[in-house]
């Protein structure tokens, strides 16, 4: 009899372990969940004491009913939106007071990923001005001054400083690639579980967001606090299918990406079955965030691919959405004026803006311009190929070495430039006088400088994927807008057709319109939108 209890035990044991796991995991995240917010609520209190004195601290110092008062500090230009599935309207309303929080390590970066957080943020102020906005970050050497006027300069956003407010992070470090050089992607996700311990320990949000790409983050945050609302901006997903699949040679991708082909032998193999487990995780992790917003069309489908079927069950009515992110549209189109008059003044010069990263693929481009020259075709006399990027390390300055010499080996040193750290005024003046923009990434998840072309009036000639195929460089009205390639060939083909165009004003104007889909005005209507559904569930 004991021998057949046993037997039976033994077989019910992984049924039991099925049922009772989940059930032992939720309960002990939910009691460290207790214990950060008892640890935090002191520190909460005074935080939301001392950001009330300073926004009565500012009324006084300001006249916000004079007509001086300027558009920064008129909250009511932000529209609302339905809150969605919760049928809890009033919680969408302006006297949401909560506090927000932002999980962006790297704040004062100033890329395009922190653009999309200045405006998110100043986004949010508008729409909930009584709403407290604090910011994750690990940028220990400047304080919220020095950010806030970075933000100003570097991106012609104003926030509203009394309810915005930075707390530091200690753990940055733990995310860094140079910190895991194997298993990086793993230990990357392992040290943003960490950090994100370490910004609940600093304070417990009502709402929590992140918009750099942390996923293990959001998790976490969903297993210690189940009723804190999360929401994720993802820019690219971690690992994504075309990763998998560049491993083997012999697919359809095989050649593309900084892993192409390096699925093959023993190393290979283990390195496969890494990327799979974890691209489970990914998925497992990713199911749990109640609103998801990607930047693009390519962003959107490989997030579906990976972490729709798990969140199909748990999220129905919060569909992963495009918001694209804003771009600076409305300057490049004052300062860069497209018309007959400027046309003479455009010269015969492809500009490629991008940063000295190996994804960026500028070897392509120089093989593809040293073809281009070789035709010696019309559009080709006089031509010029100008390379703008900043330079990080020293990695990327070998990098630009390497390139000057493949300039010299394809005998075309007279007619490429490099402008290393270009300043905004210096890429201004090329956007000006350019023709072409060129962008030679594969899968580019969305392709900020190539909005910025077209906002600038210039005709694009990028690679066939990502969101410059599937978001940007597209149709309007039935007419192109630039031209798309993969190969060096292609790309020649490419400049010689945007070179040679009898009527380049009119694809110049197309561009230009197609651009104004992106605008920061666009990105507030359509972040608001989605927020609004994690406002209404706090309720």
């Amino acid at each position: 009899m004991g021998i057949r209890n046993t037997i039976l035990l033994l077989a019910f044991l992984p049924v039991l372990a099925i049922l009772v796991l989940p059930l032992l995991w939720s309960s002990v995240g939910s009691l460290f969940g207790v214990y950060l917010r008892r640890k935090t609520e002191g520190r909460r209190q005074h935080l939301v004491q001392l950001m009330n004195e300073d926004e009565k601290s500012w009324r006084l110092r300001t006249s916000l009913s004079s007509k001086d008062t300027s558009s920064d500090d008129d909250w009511e230009n932000v529209e609302s939106h339905s809150a969605g599935s919760s049928g809890n309207g009033e919680k969408g309303s302006k006297d949401f007071s909560g506090i927000v929080g932002f999980f962006h390590p790297f704040c004062n970066a100033g890329g395009g990923g922190e653009r999309v957080l200045w405006a998110a943020i100043r986004a949010t102020q508008k729409r909930w001005p009584n709403a407290k906005c604090v910011v994750y970050t690990g940028d220990h050497e400047v304080n919220k001054e020095a950010i806030l006027r970075r933000v100003k300069d570097r991106f012609n956003i104003q926030l509203h400083p009394p309810s915005v407010t930075f707390l530091y992070l200690s753990t940055r470090h733990l995310v860094l690639a140079s910190t895991w050089p194997y298993f990086t992607l793993a230990g990357q996700s392992l040290g943003s579980i960490v950090m994100a311990w370490d910004a609940f320990s600093l304070l417990v949000p009502d709402i929590f967001i992140d918009t750099m790409g942390y996923a293990f983050a959001l998790g976490l945050s969903k297993l210690l606090f189940k009723h804190v609302p999360t929401g994720a901006y993802v820019h690219y997903p971690t690992i994504s299918t075309d990763m998998l699949e560049s491993l083997d040679p012999n697919s359809t991708v095989g050649s593309q990406g900084v892993n192409a082909g390096k699925g093959v032998g023993a190393r290979g193999y283990v390195k496969k079955s890494y990327w799979q487990i974890f691209a489970m995780l990914y998925s497992w992790v990713g199911s749990s965030v109640d609103v998801v917003m990607t930047n693009s069309t390519w962003t959107q489908a490989h997030i579906k691919k990976l972490w729709g079927p798990l969140r199909d069950a748990k999220h129905k009515k919060n569909q992963i959405a495009i918001v694209y992110p804003p771009v600076a549209v409305r300057e490049l189109e004052q300062e860069v004026e497209v018309s007959a008059a400027t046309e003479k003044k455009r010269e015969k010069v492809l500009v490629y803006i991008a940063q000295f990263r190996p994804e960026k693929n500028h070897q392509l481009i120089l093989q593809a311009f040293g073809e281009f020259l070789k035709k010696g075709s019309e559009a080709s006399k006089n031509a010029r190929l100008v390379l703008i990027g900043s330079v990080r390390d020293d990695a990327d300055s070998k990098r630009v070495y390497k390139l000057r010499l493949y300039v010299n080996e394809l005998q075309i040193k007279d007619q490429v430039e490099f402008h290393l750290d270009a300043s905004w005024p210096e890429i201004l003046e090329w956007l000006q006088k350019a023709s072409v923009g060129v962008n030679a990434m594969w899968n580019e998840h969305f392709g900020i400088g190539v909005v910025e072309y077209q906002a600038a009036g210039l005709i694009s000639v990028v690679h066939d994927s990502g969101g410059p195929k599937l978001d940007i460089v597209t149709n309007i009205d039935g007419e192109p807008t630039g031209f798309h390639a993969s190969t060096a060939s292609e790309f020649a083909e490419g400049f010689e057709k945007a070179l040679s165009l009898p009527n380049p004003l009119a694809v110049r104007e197309r561009a230009r319109r197609s651009a104004k889909r992106f605008t920061e005005e666009e990105f507030a209507k359509k972040w608001i939108e989605h927020t609004e559904k994690l406002v209404a569930m706090c309720a």
